[in-house]
């Protein structure tokens, strides 16, 4: 069961929706229009038609499993005084001063380009049931980080 915000749940019903109204249909076409050129053994545009397809619906078969198993949150029983799925947190590097904002989401929803960070993610982990004021060490990649909440909203 994967928990997510009705405006991930929304993105979702439109890719999918996208994929098996548009993509799925044009790569149909290409296969098509491939087989229809002859000899299928070296025929190039066939084959990659057939490994596009195959991606796509590979694709559209992921993306409905998540949403059989997509719960959508109703935000008014959040907590807004400690961080949880669906918070937007305000932190600060204790060590090098700089500020960051980031909405903690479901795995399928993260995006760090829109400051949407992944609930499994190790900075998310950590700072899962916390408060304004409290500090946090994360272990990341780069080594540890030890960051202060500053705002927590939802």
């Amino acid at each position: 069961m994967e928990y997510m915000s009705q405006e991930g749940f929304d993105k979702l019903v439109a890719e999918l929706h996208h994929m098996e109204s548009v993509e799925l249909p044009r790569v149909r076409d290409a296969i098509a229009e491939a087989r229809d050129k002859g000899d299928l053994s070296e025929n190039f545009e066939y084959h990659a038609a057939k490994r596009e397809q195959g991606r796509l619906l590979g694709r559209i078969r992921y993306k409905q499993k998540v949403l059989e198993n997509a719960r959508v949150i109703d935000k008014a029983r959040l907590h807004s005084d400690q961080v949880g799925l669906l918070s937007k947190v305000g932190i600060t590097n204790v060590a090098t001063g700089s500020h960051m904002v980031y909405t903690v989401v479901s795995a399928s929803e993260a995006n760090i380009r829109e400051g949407k960070i992944s609930i499994k993610s190790p900075i998310a982990h950590a700072l899962l049931n916390k408060k304004v004021g409290d500090e946090v060490e994360v272990r990341v990649p780069a080594g540890v980080l030890k960051l202060r909440i500053d705002s927590v909203e939802l």
